[in-house]
């Protein structure tokens, strides 16, 4: 397992590398368009190869479905959590139950045993 593991990473590490070096052209990120930032004023710009807008793009888009998946997963994970306390608690009920209190013995296998026997 771990040689394929190894063999995925290379092959993606090929294909990350080759998506860089085919795409090392520069362009400029704006933020807003031209017409509005002369109209606002101020304008925001960045100038970088196109392979790191693809990455940061890739990177970005991972992340906003790690975010997604956690949100749409918590009612799953609050129900969980409810289930493991309930079932610590009943575990807590059962153990209280078999034992019996101290200094209580069963009156009926005390009369059983004979006057001489001690109540457990």
């Amino acid at each position: 397992m771990r040689y394929i593991r190894y063999a995925f990473l290379a092959i993606l590490a090929i294909c990350l590398v080759t998506v860089a070096v085919a795409n090392r052209g520069v362009v400029t990120l704006l933020l807003l368009p031209p017409e509005m930032s002369g109209f606002l004023g101020w304008s925001w710009s960045v100038t970088m190869p196109l392979f790191l807008l693809i990455f940061g793009a890739i990177v970005v888009g991972v992340m906003i479905g790690f975010v997604w998946e956690w949100l749409r997963e918590h009612k799953h994970r609050a129900d969980a959590t409810r289930q493991r306390r309930q079932k610590e608690e009943l575990a807590r009920e059962v153990t209280r139950l078999k034992t019996p209190p101290p200094g209580k013995g069963d009156d009926v296998l005390a009369l059983i045993d004979g006057p001489g026997a001690t109540a457990r």
